[in-house]
This record gives structure tokens, C-alpha cells and sequence, in this order.
């Protein structure tokens, strides 16, 4: 039975020269060297470290990964795997009263399923990653030479900033193909009763998890809410260090003709800000509604991966 919000608002139609426009306008191209593979995330100063751990204030941690999925659906056509390799029925010569238990887990992470981090090596538009870094070459199949996702090996710790626009709304989640303004992206800011500044990682809420929890999963690489293109030269005028969503930030089906992911192109080719796609808010979302504090320190630790073109992720808001 479909959903009863399965017909959606045509989003604004994206002439190609404005989307051209706009990708020139927030390039970060050599702004941080022409060997910079770090990109926004250079934002993000010791001071923004410092800043954004002064905010927390109950100690409450809030988990803003989904459950790794094991099961296949629409969303999800490559399952996790997971299963085990030693169980406590095997003795352990030398060793009869200690027994261990094993598992092996696999994973393709990019989708609609797993929350995940992209590497600034995961989009190349015309040819080029991020800095203008050419792909031929760099990305091989021994994973990508440059840009991969060890770059933040260290980890991503700033403030976070959740913007819910089914709070500003009232609504449970914005329809599956509408496309969030700069208007409706700036109201949302002004809710939260702060403004992005450098060094944040913007949190967009617009209750995919909800609506998957609720009314199950569909199609969503068929049908998504996500912003408008023109909500990028925000993000890039505030110095935003890196964006997550609880999809992937794309309006879907997409606004521009000839660009799948309009919204990736943008902000991880033109921009080098780390997207976290398909996170899992609703925790988050009320514990800032109950607070009244749409603010707090947000940590991030991708796997080590050498070449790696992002990682599963379980990003930690702490209040």
C-alpha cells in the first residue's frame, strides 16, 4: 500500500547555469594549499574544539547511528553481514574454564541503510575530487590515493547543531521530494536559536528515520526529501566544517538535469565538506526539544581506513 504522502511537491527545477553558478561560487579550490586534502574540516581549530566542549552541561550521550541492517529491503539492497565465527563450544587446548566467542562483520556502507561518512575522494564531478585533484589515477582499485577517509582519522569534534524542520513545520517529517529553501533553512537556524558559524557540523533533521520507523521503508533512492541547491552558498559563507541528515541531503528525484546528486557535487567536490548520510536523529531530536537547546558537542570517529572512501559511523551528540 503506498504511503499517504507518496505524492509529493515538484521541488524547483535547477537551471544547469545556476547550478554551475553555485558550484563555482563555493569552491574552496586551493584555498588551503593545492596539497589540501582535509577541506572544511581545516575549519575546525583547537579553539572550535574547546568551544564546542564547554557545552555540554548533563553529560547525556545520544547515539545518532542507526543498528547496522542485516535484513535486504527497498532501502537497503545490500544488507550488512554478520555472522559468527567461534563459539563457546570450542575448547581452548590449555585452557578449559576460559572460552571466547567470535564474529565477522561486512559491510558496503554507502546508501540509504547505514549511517555513514563520506571521504572527500567518494564524489568526483567532471573528472576532478575536491581541489581539482583528478580522479584518473588517484582512485584506483586499491582505494584512492588522496582524500580518503584516514584524512580524519583523528576524529571530526565540534559543535553540532541540529536544525529540525519538522519542528518548524509541525509535522512528523517533510514529504519524500520537496526540497528545503534558503527561507525555510535559515527559519530552521533561527529555531535552534543560534547561528552556523565556522567550524560547525550542520545537522539537517527532515524525519526520513521517522517515516521509516513508522510507515517502513520505500524506494528512497527514488524518493527523498533534501535541500535546494541554493542552500549551499549558506553552509559555505558560515565556514561549515562538515553536514549530516537523516537521508543524504538530496532532494530526490533530482532538481538538476544531468546531476544525480546535486548536493554532494557541490559540497564534497566544490566545497571538501565531510557529508554523514542516513543518520538516525529522532534520539537527538527530542532530547533537544526537551531542553530547549538545539546546540552541543558533536564526535565523530571514522574508521582508519587507508584508502577508504568513507566509513560506517555512530556520530555521538553530547549534551
Amino acid at each position: 500500500m503506498p504511503h499517504r504522502d507518496s505524492v509529493s511537491p515538484v521541488p524547483r527545477q535547477v537551471a544547469r547555469a545556476e547550478f554551475d553558478a553555485i558550484f563555482a561560487s563555493c569552491s574552496n579550490q586551493g584555498r588551503w594549499g593545492a596539497d589540501d586534502e582535509r577541506g572544511a574540516l581545516n575549519f575546525i581549530t583547537v579553539r572550535e574544539v574547546a568551544s564546542a566542549a564547554r557545552l555540554v552541561r548533563d553529560g547525556a550521550t545520544i547515539g545518532c547511528g542507526w543498528p547496522l541492517d542485516t535484513t535486504a529491503g527497498p532501502d537497503n539492497p545490500r544488507p550488512a553481514l554478520h555472522h559468527m565465527t567461534k563459539l563457546a563450544d570450542v575448547h581452548r587446548p590449555g585452557s578449559p574454564d576460559l572460552r571466547t566467542v567470535g564474529d565477522f562483520l561486512g559491510i558496503e556502507f554507502h546508501g540509504d541503510a547505514h549511517s555513514h561518512i563520506d571521504a572527500l575522494c567518494h564524489v568526483v564531478y567532471r573528472g576532478s575530487l575536491y581541489n581539482g585533484v583528478p580522479a584518473q589515477g588517484t582512485i584506483t582499485s586499491q582505494g584512492a590515493r588522496k582524500q580518503a577517509i584516514d584524512i580524519a582519522g583523528s576524529g571530526i569534534v565540534s559543535r553540532g547543531v541540529l536544525l529540525d524542520v519538522p519542528l518548524l513545520r509541525g509535522t512528523r517529517w517533510v514529504r519524500p521530494g520537496e526540497a528545503i529553501s534558503p527561507a525555510e533553512f535559515l527559519a530552521a537556524e533561527a529555531a535552534a536559536g543560534t547561528q552556523l558559524r565556522q567550524g560547525d557540523v550542520a545537522l539537517l533533521r527532515t524525519g526520513h528515520a521517522r517515516r521509516r520507523l513508522e510507515a517502513g521503508p520505500w524506494h528512497a533512492a527514488e524518493s527523498k526529501a533534501g535541500l535546494d541547491v541554493a542552500v549551499m552558498p549558506i553552509l559555505h559563507e558560515r565556514r561549515v566544517a562538515a553536514i549530516g541528515f537523516d537521508g543524504d541531503g538530496e532532494a530526490v528525484p533530482t532538481p538538476v538535469a544531468g546531476v544525480r546528486s546535486p548536493v554532494h557535487a557541490i559540497g564534497i567536490a566544490a566545497m571538501g565538506l565531510h557529508f554523514l548520510d542516513s543518520l538516525l536523529l529522532e534520539d537527538l531530536a527530542r532530547a533537544c526539544a526537551e531542553r530547549r537547546r538545539w546546540q552541543f558537542l558533536f564526535v565523530v570517529a571514522p574508521l582508519r581506513l587507508a584508502g577508504g572512501t568513507g566509513s560506517p559511523v555512530n556520530p555521538i551528540a553530547i549534551l
